[in-house]
């Protein structure tokens, strides 16, 4: 949370500025509002053949666990930009053309994820500093049990439900959970 203000460096405080519907942190000296705003998370369901590409976090949260390749994205990059750096950062895979395929909103969490679905272009990939290990899951194989995060287990329902179809349609969703202590 803000405490100081980026102009000035006076206290901010909670306020409702004028024309607004809700609290801002405001500045107390030269009124500088700050808005604070979802973070938008990207990343790639890589698939080759009928497997799919996952990596084992090296990191917090959820060090361990298995996930897509995806991050936050950065200033100036389209999220397709991002979702290729991504899965390149923590899987070292080169991916084809990138599909949009799903916007998934973690509200309690201020996060919004946009997904895209891609092809490996070859089988050469490798760990980043933020994977213990990167793996190709076939469905039956999945460690379902072991998914790091709720978003990234629904979007890889839905995408092996879509496969079996044949058809891939956008999905948009709203993720709830409990958060963890």
């Amino acid at each position: 949370m803000i405490k100081f203000c980026n102009k000035c460096g006076s206290k901010v405080t909670s306020a409702y500025p004028p024309d607004e519907d809700r609290e801002r942190l405001v500045c107390q000296s030269c009124g500088f509002v700050h808005y604070e705003n979802p973070k938008m998370v990207v990343g790639c369901i890589p698939v080759w053949k009928d497997e799919i590409l996952l990596v084992r976090r090296a990191i917090e949260p959820r060090l361990g666990k298995w996930t897509l390749p995806a991050g936050y994205l950065e200033n100036g990059e389209t999220v397709a930009d991002g979702a290729r750096r991504e899965t390149t950062e923590e899987a070292g895979a080169e991916t084809g053309e990138l599909i949009p395929y799903g916007l998934y909103n973690l509200t309690s969490v201020n996060q919004v994820y946009m997904m895209f679905r891609t092809d490996l272009l070859h089988t050469d990939f490798r760990g980043g500093t933020e994977s213990l290990e990167v793996k190709l899951f076939k469905e039956s194989d999945i460690p379902w049990d072991e998914m790091a995060f709720k978003v990234i287990r629904v979007c890889l329902e839905r995408f092996l439900a879509d496969r079996s179809r044949g058809e891939y349609p956008f999905h948009t969703d709203d993720i709830t959970f409990v958060k963890r202590s």
